[in-house]
């Protein structure tokens, strides 16, 4: 594994024990590991806040919908 990669299983076997309480398993790789995680999480609507830094253009929110 490169640097890079060798961070990101860091992180995220890290993350696996601080969620389950126990070492990642052993065959799992980060993008596994990271995949499990995120499944386990539940569902959110994604939406997006303004922002100071960010233009009125450039956010989106969710589209209305017409009552007619």
């Amino acid at each position: 594994m490169s640097g890079r990669e060798d961070r990101i299983y860091e992180e995220a076997a890290a993350l696996w024990r601080e969620l389950y309480g126990e070492p990642p398993p052993v065959r799992a790789d980060s993008r596994m590991m990271l995949d499990i995680i995120m499944k386990s999480l539940p569902e959110k609507p994604y939406d997006r806040m303004a922002s100071p830094y960010l233009r009125p253009s450039l956010i989106a929110g969710p589209k209305a919908v017409s009552a007619h």
